[in-house]
């Protein structure tokens, strides 16, 4: 039977201390949903001493989700506990987390104390808190700089004192791999009771190792790991909860269980990022838009063979329709004669494939990206009449104490169409004139402005999110302006929509 490993989320908490990315009420009723249906064990709500915002947004997350354990984090004071009891009231299952530095730093310059008070103060505040939840977590913060002797006789008194999970932080981010490994091993091997408590990790990605010390720690006996969606936090960000989760399931062989449903992954980590405002790196592991993306043409040969040669986790598992072969400078004939038997057209004689490769190659050293529409043109089937949406002519009005108009003209399968429409900008009266010839049920879910690269004359690109009868679909566009390359993204996308 494999061990089950406990997923504390922190996305609410120590997730949205990143500048910028502060969430209302409302909204983090709809991440605690999501990750309620991801299968997260422990949802860390807020701190509720903190305002009267996050004290109110732990109470409607309490009444708001029904199986995971909501979490409260407090200081080691008994008015922290008593508001975060309060804010607890209506949870279901309910933790508190409190506790205190352990690291000599923090005890000379934070608190001006001595190893003992700390000790004093840490078994205090889990007794205390014991009084209002049977659930207590204590932390050990800057665990991760603390002295492991000391650490362990910390770890010890609050066990006996009532704690059920204790928390090591690697708070700083500072820990090598190895390191952290060996601290929860010394823990496990010298703390008398150890087993009557969960040891958790909580790890920083200051020097991008958040992910190797949290795996390590589970290697060495924690049993609970502390980790939010696209690994957002405090400074460089915390461990990545998908990170672990796709390790956990890619090696078996290690045979730790979460409860994780996988398959969520991707769509929480959009809602994530697009309610903070966050966009998430291209090469982001496992949720970033190129980690399923192959260019090389040595890696797409591959892959086209036998999909496993390059990739070892099924796009599927995470929530992702399939892999993407895209066509650079960089592709093989392989990746050519694909997308052109992708578009319907089959080249089996090599000379023929030769000779368009090589117009491919001249093209896609001019261009970032070769377009299907460019592929089919080197062979010599144009798609204009099978990409029933085309933009004749984009005009648009703007500027300061006027209002946005936008005139537009479409091809449609070689049938002219012209509207206009105002707007709160130029962006918006484009799409909305857009909208009154394309009559569809669609909306914008992302919307994503890049320069490829610095200057005012650059060329910008627009990714984009179209939501059509229950299916996301992705546009691009590019233009030195950026309304019309918005526009083209969003024509993009229709051309995509399944009929």
């Amino acid at each position: 039977m494999s061990d089950r490993l406990f997923i504390f989320d922190t996305t609410l908490r120590d997730g949205e201390q990143v500048p910028g990315c502060q969430l209302n009420t409302v909204e983090k009723i709809q991440v605690a949903k999501a990750l309620e249906q991801l299968g997260v064990d422990v949802i860390e709500a807020g701190f509720p001493i903190s305002s009267p915002g996050d004290f109110h947004s732990v109470v409607e997350i309490s009444k708001a989700v029904t199986w995971p354990t909501i979490c409260a984090l407090t200081r080691a004071v008994e008015k922290d506990i008593d508001c975060a009891a309060e804010a607890l009231q209506y949870a279901k299952h309910k933790r508190i987390h409190t506790g205190i530095g352990t690291s000599d730093s923090h005890i000379k310059y934070k608190f001006d104390s001595t190893r003992e008070e700390i000790i004093e103060r840490a078994v205090a505040a889990v007794k205390y808190a014991k009084k209002f939840v049977e659930d207590v977590e204590f932390y050990a913060e800057d665990a991760g700089r603390t002295d492991n002797e000391y650490l362990a006789r910390v770890v010890e008194a609050v066990i006996k004192a009532g704690a059920t999970v204790v928390n090591i932080p690697d708070t700083t981010g500072y820990c090598l791999p190895d390191e952290y490994g060996n601290k929860i091993k010394y823990l496990m091997e010298h703390v008398d009771g150890i087993h009557k408590a969960v040891l958790s990790t909580h790890c920083h990605n200051d020097l991008g190792m958040a992910t190797a010390n949290t795996l390590q720690g589970v290697l060495n006996g924690a049993r609970q790991v502390e980790v939010t969606v696209n690994g957002i936090g405090e400074r460089a960000g915390n461990t990545s909860l998908e990170e672990i989760a796709m390790i956990l399931k890619c090696h078996k062989g290690l045979d730790i269980d979460t409860h994780i449903n996988t398959t969520k992954i991707v769509p929480i980590s959009r809602l994530v990022s697009s309610l903070m405002n966050m966009p998430v790196q291209p090469n982001k592991a496992i949720v970033g838009r190129n980690a399923f993306a192959h260019s090389s043409g040595i890696h797409q040969d591959g892959v086209l063979k036998h999909v496993q040669t390059y990739e070892i986790i099924n796009p599927k598992d995470v929530g992702v329709d399939d892999n993407a072969i895209v066509l650079t400078a960089r592709s093989g004939r392989a990746a050519l004669k694909y997308r052109l038997h992708v578009n319907g057209v089959e080249i089996e004689d090599e000379d023929k494939l030769d000779k368009i490769y090589k117009k491919f190659l001249i093209l896609a050293d001019k261009k970032k990206e070769v377009t299907d529409d460019d592929v089919l043109m080197l062979a010599g089937a144009d798609m204009s009449e099978s990409h029933s949406v085309r933009l004749d002519y984009l005009q648009v009005t703007t500027g300061k104490g006027v209002k946005s108009v936008a005139s537009i003209g479409l091809d449609i399968a070689g049938q002219k169409f012209e509207e206009a429409s105002s707007g709160n900008g130029p962006v918006d009266a484009a799409i909305r004139a857009l909208k009154k010839i394309i009559h569809k049920q669609m909306s914008l879910k992302e919307f994503t402005i890049q320069a490829i690269d610095k200057g005012s004359d650059d060329v910008g690109k627009v990714h984009m999110q179209v939501e059509y009868d229950g299916h996301v679909y992705y546009g691009f566009g590019a233009d030195t302006d950026i309304v019309t390359a918005s526009v083209e993204a969003y024509i993009d996308c229709i051309n995509k929509f399944r009929n």
